[in-house]
C-alpha cells in the first residue's frame, strides 16, 4: 500500500490539504464548512447547501449549471450535510477528468475551481436574498426528508434513541433540521445566514489526484480565499447526567411487525484519545462485522433479531446497537446483548478472535483509502478532532492493539440509554 501524501497549507481563511496520487484519472476537490450545532441555525443550515446548488450569479439555474459540469467533460457535483461529534458540516464535492489525459485542454480543474467558487461566494441571489421559488422548492424538499425519517423505522429508532440519550446536549441536534423552523425561514434570512456561515465557518478545502501542487494552491487562493477568519473550538457538551448513571429505558408503540431495539452507550473515549484504536478492535468484537458477539449470539444461535450489530460515533463518544427483532423477543434480546458487552468486558474471546478483527478493520481501512471520497473522510478526521492521525498510523495503532486494550476499553463503556419501538400488542412493558 502506498503512503498517503498530505500535505496541508494554511492560508487567507482557509485550509488547503493536497493529496497526491497518481491512482486516478480525475482530480477530486472537496470543500468543508464546519460550525458548531446549534439548535437557532440547525435547519437553515441544512436547507442551505442544496439551496447553494440550485444555481449561481453565471449559471442561474440547474440546467445551466449541468450543462457547465458536461462542459468539463461530464464533472460530477455533490453536495450534503452532516453532524460529527457536535459540528456541522456542509460538504461539496466536485470530481473532474484530469485534463493531463485530455489533449489540448489545460483549464479544466482551473475552470472547475472557479464553478466552485461561484457555487460558494457567488449564489443564484439579488437584493440580499435567494430566489424565493427556490427557496421554497427546497423547504418543500427538506420537509419531505424530514417525513421519511418517521417513514424508515431504523432511522427514527436511532434519532429518538440519540433524542433521549443526549437531552441537552448539542449532538441530539437533528441534521435535517425541524419541520416548525421551515414556515419562518425566509429568502432574506436565509441569505443572511449564508452570509455569516461563508465568512466565518471553518472551511478546509482537499485536492487529490495528479496535479502542480503550487499551479493549484495559486488558483484555490485566489478564488477561495477570504479575510482571516477566527473560528473557535467546539466545546463538546457534557453527558446529560439526569439518569444518575442509571440505565434510562423508552418504549414506544406503533403499528409495526418488526420492533427496533437500539442501546446507547458512553464509551469514554474519543477519535483524539489513545485509547481509540483499541475502542475500534472492541466493537469490532463486539457487534462491528458478522463474526462479532452480537451477530453470533442474538441473531445466529439464538435467531431473536433479524440484524444485530454496533458503530462508534468517534467524535463524539458514543456507541449504539442497532436490532431489528420480534416484539415478544425483546427482554430475552436485551440479556442477549447485556451478555455480550459483559463477555467483552472479563476477556472472553479468543487470540484469534482478536487477530481476525485487527486484519478486518485494517482491510476496512485500505478499502476507505482506495475510494477518493473515502480517503478525504479518513483524512477529515484529524480535523474534527484536533488530532494528527495520518491513515499509516491507523493502521499501524489497530495491528498494535492488545488483549488488555480491549478489555480496558470495553470496562469503560456504560449503558446510558435503551429505546424500543415495538408493536401496539408487544409484551415490554412501559
Amino acid at each position: 500500500m502506498e503512503a498517503v501524501e498530505e500535505n496541508v497549507v494554511h492560508t487567507d481563511g482557509l485550509n488547503l490539504h493536497f493529496i497526491h496520487n497518481k491512482k486516478y484519472k480525475t482530480i477530486n476537490i472537496v470543500v468543508k464548512l464546519k460550525a458548531s450545532l446549534e439548535r437557532d441555525t440547525i435547519t437553515k443550515r441544512a436547507l442551505l447547501p442544496y439551496i447553494l446548488q440550485q444555481g449561481t450569479l453565471n449559471y442561474p439555474g440547474k440546467k445551466e449549471l449541468q450543462r457547465k459540469l458536461d462542459d468539463l467533460y461530464g464533472a460530477v457535483l455533490s453536495v450534503d450535510g452532516s453532524k460529527k461529534g457536535e459540528q456541522h458540516i456542509i460538504s461539496f464535492r466536485l470530481e473532474v477528468p484530469n485534463e493531463k489525459f485530455i489533449p489540448d485542454e489545460s483549464k479544466i480543474v482551473e475552470e472547475s475551481i472557479s464553478l466552485l467558487s461561484e457555487l460558494l461566494f457567488k449564489p443564484n441571489a439579488e437584493n440580499d436574498a435567494f430566489n424565493p421559488k427556490v427557496v421554497k422548492r427546497e423547504k418543500d424538499t427538506l420537509k419531505q426528508k424530514i417525513h421519511a425519517i418517521k417513514d424508515d423505522k431504523m432511522s427514527y429508532a436511532n434519532m429518538r434513541l440519540i433524542d433521549e440519550m443526549c437531552k441537552g446536549e448539542a449532538y441530539a441536534l437533528h441534521v435535517h433540521g425541524y419541520q416548525e423552523d421551515l414556515e419562518g425561514i425566509t429568502p432574506e434570512n436565509l441569505f443572511a445566514y449564508y452570509k455569516k456561515a461563508i465568512s466565518e465557518d471553518q472551511l478546509d478545502v482537499y485536492v487529490q489526484g495528479d496535479f502542480d501542487e503550487k499551479a493549484l494552491k495559486q488558483q484555490l487562493v485566489a478564488r477561495l480565499k477570504r479575510e482571516q477568519v477566527n473560528t473557535q473550538a467546539t466545546e463538546v457538551s457534557p453527558p446529560n447526567e439526569n439518569n444518575s448513571g442509571e440505565l434510562t429505558e423508552v418504549v414506544e408503540k406503533e403499528n409495526i411487525q418488526q420492533a427496533k431495539l437500539h442501546i446507547g452507550y458512553r464509551t469514554n473515549c474519543t477519535y483524539h484519545d489513545e485509547a481509540y484504536f483499541a475502542l475500534q478492535v472492541f466493537n469490532g468484537m463486539f457487534g462491528g462485522f458478522p463474526s462479532s458477539k452480537l451477530f453470533i449470539n442474538v441473531r445466529e444461535k439464538n435467531s431473536l433479531a433479524y440484524y444485530a450489530s454496533s458503530r462508534l460515533e468517534s467524535q463524539k463518544g458514543l456507541l449504539i446497537v442497532f436490532s431489528g427483532i420480534a416484539p415478544k423477543d425483546y427482554e430475552q434480546a436485551r440479556d442477549i446483548m447485556n451478555e455480550q458487552l459483559e463477555a467483552m468486558k472479563k476477556g472472553d474471546f479468543t487470540d484469534e478472535e482478536l487477530e481476525e478483527t485487527k486484519d478486518l478493520i485494517v482491510n476496512q481501512l485500505r478499502e476507505t483509502m482506495d475510494h477518493p471520497q473515502g480517503l478525504v473522510e479518513l483524512l477529515y478526521q484529524q480535523v474534527l478532532a484536533g488530532k494528527e492521525r495520518n491513515p499509516e498510523q491507523l493502521i499501524k495503532g489497530i495491528k498494535a492493539v492488545n488483549r488488555e486494550q480491549v478489555i480496558s476499553a470495553a470496562e469503560k463503556v456504560e449503558a446510558d440509554t435503551l429505546y424500543l419501538l415495538t408493536s401496539k400488542d408487544g409484551e415490554a412493558n412501559e
